[in-house]
């Protein structure tokens, strides 16, 4: 398992543990209370985290044209 494989610990740890410290309804954000803001966050933090790791996945790698031809020569 590659380093970078553990930011997958990141989202749910932020939506698990955020709750506990941040709900609070005052603080508004974007007309939301924050801790909707935060959750709704998170989500956008989780599909970039996940690009991240399958981007840097060398086994996830399309293969091109050329690779192809290379394989079968």
């Amino acid at each position: 398992m590659r380093p970078i494989h553990t930011l997958v610990v990141l989202p749910p740890a932020f939506v698990l543990l955020g709750p506990f410290f941040l709900n609070r309804v005052t603080p508004f954000v974007l007309g939301m209370p924050f801790l909707l803001a935060w959750l709704a966050g998170t989500l956008v933090i989780t599909s970039i985290v996940m690009a991240l790791i399958c981007h840097s996945d060398s086994k996830h790698r399309v293969k091109t044209s050329e690779e192809f031809a290379g394989d079968h020569a």
